[in-house]
Formats: C-alpha cells, structure tokens, sequence
C-alpha cells in the first residue's frame, strides 16, 4: 500500500468546513444539520462553517457536480479550515472526481472526515496520496439525537485531536441503535433513540494475530469503484486490512457474494491480512448478515485461516469509532482484540 502523508490535528478553537459532496439534505432538513453543527461546535470547541454551496437544494447539487468540487477544493486551498466534514451520504461522490486536481488535496493535507457515499472521496485522497478518516457526518453521527453518545465524544477526541497511538477499540458497550426518526419532525431530536443490548464484535474466524494498513469503505461505493482509476490494484491490497460495511438499503447477500468473487478474481482476498466489517443498518433481528459470504469466500480462496471481525461499531448504525486510511491495525483473534497501532494525525 502507498504511504499516506498523516493530517494534522485538530485543536479547540480550530475552524473546520462542512461540505455536501453528494446529497444536499442539509436544505431539506436544516434543523437537523445545525444540530449536528452545533453538537461539533459545542462538545469540541470548534468553529464550524460552511462551504459555499454547502446548504443549496438537492436539486442544484445533484446537477451540479462541479460546484461539489469547487467546494472540495476550496475547503483544501482554504488556509483557515483545519479539517472538512462530510454533512451526509448520497450516492454519486464520484462524479466529483473528473473536476478535481489531485494536487490540492496532497499540497493542503488536511482531515477529510465522512462516510457511506464519501468513500469515493477518501479514494481520491488515498490516490493524492493523502490518509482521510472513515468516520461521522454532520447530520447521521454527530447530529445524534438528545445529545452526542459518550463514545463518539471519546472516539473523536482520541482520533482526530491526539497525536498518541489510538490503541485498542473497545466496543461500544452501553448499545448501539439503527433506529431512524424521521427528520421531517424537528420534534424528534428530543426523543433519544432506542438502543440494542451491547453484543460487540464477533470474532468469526482465524486463530492468529495479523497485521495490516486499513483500507476499506462502503461496500456499495466500492462496487462503483472497482474498474475505474480510483480503485487500488490488487498489489496496493498486499498485506492490508480490508474493512467493509453496507448502507441503510442492506443490500443481498448474493450481491455482496459477487463483489467478493470479483476481488477474489482480481487476486485481493489472497493478498489482504484480515477482514474486518461494520454492523449492517436494519439488521437487527439477523446480526449474522454477510457472515456466510465471507466465509464462503475465503474457503474458496484456501484463506479458511484469515481473520475475520464482523458486527464492529462503524459504518450506518450509531455509536461508531473511526478508521484512519493507511494506518497500521491489528487483528489478535486469540485474545479478541482489534487496535489500531498508530495515530490518525501529527
């Protein structure tokens, strides 16, 4: 995998830009985005603004993908924001890409934080050769109702404002929910969501310790990916940690079984280290969802021994920890460990 230049950290009093690289909900349901603005502002003691075409309507953003990528560039270039914050998903970041220099975001590094659709945009920055950090929205994470979950504060400030090795991810033990109440009522930002029992991470095969960088994102976004410039060749994949989560539409398992065969085909699943993936959204009542594509797909590939982690706190359902791009990670399934062995930033 190629080195990735590290971001630098936030501090309180930092200015931090919020953009819509895909989907313009913030015009939709505003409430909810200054919720969101308001949590990052007041929990971390940041200044939040906005890119200029951050809040226009869905109807201009989607028709406009270039004026997305102005903003993108212009957050980079801008000496003042410090870091730039995805404020929802979507599903059409990569037509961002054919309007974007590559050279800004590696000559400006700086924190890129979003994920579901901005996956594609943490591929444009793996590919300027800057690491970006897999993590909350505006709206879905840090607009959490009632108030910020304990654990995405704690997540927060020991990933994107300490330089310290992140260390061991501890599960999020006091739940998780999925729940969604509908945006459409601001009213619904007081009604805390309803929270799942803790039921951490399921270590669901390997006996071993492995080491590898992360690479990874939603699996959706990934399928857009694969076959174009953006994504990795299989020899970027040598020795990483693969890591995989799907959207609220909790696609088909068979779906999910192709794409594996593809990256097998593409000689991936034999040269990565280990898997590790997110709680599927919806999935409350099937927890084990993907588990056996997973399975099916290393046995195929004579990779039965490959450490796999599923049901991890990250990806579209809350609280969630981050994944910095490129940073070295450790799978230890015969102590039930997963940690990530560096810092997100400098």
């Amino acid at each position: 995998m190629n080195t990735l230049i590290k971001p630098k950290a936030l501090k309180v009093g930092d200015t931090v830009a919020t953009i819509s690289c895909s989907c313009g909900l913030a015009s939709c349901f505003p409430h909810q985005y200054q919720w969101g603005k308001s949590q990052i502002e007041n929990n971390f003691g940041l200044k939040v603004i906005e890119t200029p075409n951050a809040l226009k309507s869905i109807d201009y953003l989607y028709e406009h993908p270039e004026e997305r990528a102005k903003d993108l560039m212009w957050a980079f270039e801008n000496p003042e924001v410090k870091a730039i914050i995805s404020i929802i998903g979507g599903d059409d970041c990569i037509r961002l890409y054919p309007y974007l220099d590559l050279n800004v975001i590696k000559n400006n590094p700086k924190i890129f934080l979003g994920y579901s659709d901005p996956t594609a945009i943490h591929f444009m920055c793996y590919k300027a050769g800057l690491s970006s950090v897999y993590g909350p929205t505006v709206m879905a994470g840090f607009g959490e109702n009632v108030g910020l979950f304990p654990y995405t504060i704690e997540q927060t400030k020991k990933t994107l404002f300490s330089t310290d090795v992140i260390g061991e991810i501890l599960p999020a033990t006091d739940g998780w929910t999925d729940e969604f109440l509908d945006w459409a009522n601001p009213e619904n930002l007081k009604i805390k969501r309803k929270l799942h029992p803790f039921t951490g991470p399921n270590y669901l095969q390997g006996n071993s310790v492995v080491r590898g960088k992360l690479i990874g994102g939603c699996f959706e976004v990934l399928l857009m990916l694969s076959g174009t410039e953006l994504f990795p060749k299989a020899d970027e994949f040598d020795g990483a940690i693969l890591f995989l989560e799907t959207s609220e539409g909790l696609p088909p398992e068979d779906m999910f079984l192709y794409w594996l065969r593809s990256l097998a085909a593409q000689g991936i699943i034999n040269k990565i280290s280990g898997i590790i993936m997110g709680r599927a959204k919806g999935s409350s009542n099937n927890l084990s969802v993907y588990e056996n594509a997973l399975l099916k797909i290393t046995h195929e590939c004579g990779r039965s021994d490959m450490p796999i982690v599923t049901q991890m706190d990250f990806g579209h359902t809350d609280p969630m920890f981050y994944l910095p791009y490129g940073a070295l990670a450790e799978i230890d399934t015969i102590n039930k460990r997963f940690s990530i062995l560096e810092s997100a930033v400098v």
